[in-house]
């Protein structure tokens, strides 16, 4: 018997949104340690938010809506927000209701100046970094670190002279998309800049490719179970990177010898005096077909550690390769360092909630994406 096209919808409903999600769903993993996290924030969040007035959008739900955006790879807080209005998966992460209604996408860039003001994606990868540390996930002796970089939004097109040459500079017409002609006209960070965002630098990662206008993001990773312990996101420079690892191994606690892994273009006289006198034993790579030959010599290279952190420092690329393709990050759709370097650090807070719901066996042994 052929059965009718018809839909006829009940009166009234006893489901649950923890109904519609599987027992084996990964995200259920991730929903406990978030949670965990948060709760750790309470303080903070009581301090941002004034104790009379209206009642405003709850700041957990708000990361947990940030997390997923990571997660999933949605494009924009508009998008998300239209996913949100009929994902049930979705809303049960986030904490709302089947018929709660869905907040206004520009809720995020309202928020987001209050989220930087009082450094709370900072604060809440400090949290998850406490979970991870109570359940023996960290190590405190061995650390890796690297550098990647973040294409800013902003074109070529953009990046005039300083000194105010206007639309038109180079021959071609005014107007907001208009033709440039760089032909025998250097161009440097030190005599020009973005209009549209003033923070970007022109850099290119080797000599054989191509000048890009990007940011510089830094990790610094514990060595035993692959978890980022530090991030931060600098202007794009040829010093950037050897001086923000410097700058996270200050933050490490403990004035215990540790040892910090790198690839070849840390391999500078300069760096590997500095982690001497900070008590940090340089596991770098050696440049040898540098001028001057490499600043490692057989004091670190002799010894079975060094070679067990040459192979151990490649799984900073995993985190890498997690967030320029699911987290998003290969092109930045902000602007400004500050904004940015949010982006990167909730980037790389979701992927070691991912890394961390996989080593703790509590759900199923598959990712998000």
């Amino acid at each position: 018997m052929r059965g009718s096209d018809g839909m006829q919808e009940g009166l009234f409903t006893l489901a649950k949104l923890d109904d519609f999600v599987p027992p084996d769903h990964p995200l259920r993993a991730i929903h406990g340690l978030v949670n965990e996290a948060l709760v750790g924030l309470n303080g903070l969040f009581n301090t941002i938010y004034a104790e009379t007035g209206r009642a405003s959008i709850a700041p957990e739900k708000l990361l947990r809506a940030m997390l997923i955006q990571v997660f999933f790879s949605v494009r924009s807080e508009r998008q998300l927000m239209e996913q949100v209005r009929y994902n049930l998966l979705f809303r049960w992460f986030i904490g709302l209701a089947i018929d709660d209604e869905v907040w206004d996408h520009s809720v995020f860039s309202k928020n987001r100046d209050r989220l930087l003001e009082h450094a709370v994606v900072e604060s809440f990868f400090a949290q998850v970094m406490r979970l991870a540390d109570k359940r023996k996930l960290l190590s405190k002796e061995h650390f890796s670190v690297d550098g990647t970089l973040i294409q800013a939004w902003a074109s070529h097109k953009s990046f005039l002279p300083k000194d105010g040459d206007g639309p038109g500079a180079g021959g071609g017409p005014a107007g907001r998309n208009q033709e440039r002609d760089w032909k025998g006209r250097p161009r440097s960070n030190d005599t020009h800049q973005s209009k549209t965002d003033p923070d970007a630098r022109l850099f290119r990662k080797g000599a054989s490719t191509a000048a890009i206008l990007a940011y510089q993001g830094h990790v610094l990773m514990e060595n035993r179970n692959g978890l980022v312990v530090g991030a931060v996101v600098t202007y794009a420079d040829g010093y950037g990177e050897r001086s923000a690892a410097l700058a996270m191994l200050d933050t490490v606690p403990g004035a215990h010898r540790k040892t910090v892994a790198a690839d070849k273009g840390y391999d500078t006289r300069d760096f590997i005096a500095d982690c001497r006198k900070r008590g940090v034993t340089p596991h770098v790579a050696s440049h040898t077909t540098r001028w001057g030959g490499s600043a490692v010599d057989g004091r670190t290279t002799r010894h079975a550690g060094y070679a067990a952190s040459q192979v151990v420092r490649k799984r900073i690329e995993e985190h890498f390769g997690w967030a320029k393709t699911v987290g998003r990050i290969r092109q930045t759709m902000y602007r400004g360092l500050q904004r940015v370097d949010q982006q990167f650090k909730l980037t790389m807070t979701a992927s070691n909630i991912v890394r961390m719901a996989r080593m703790l066996c509590i759900g199923p042994q598959r990712a998000v994406q």
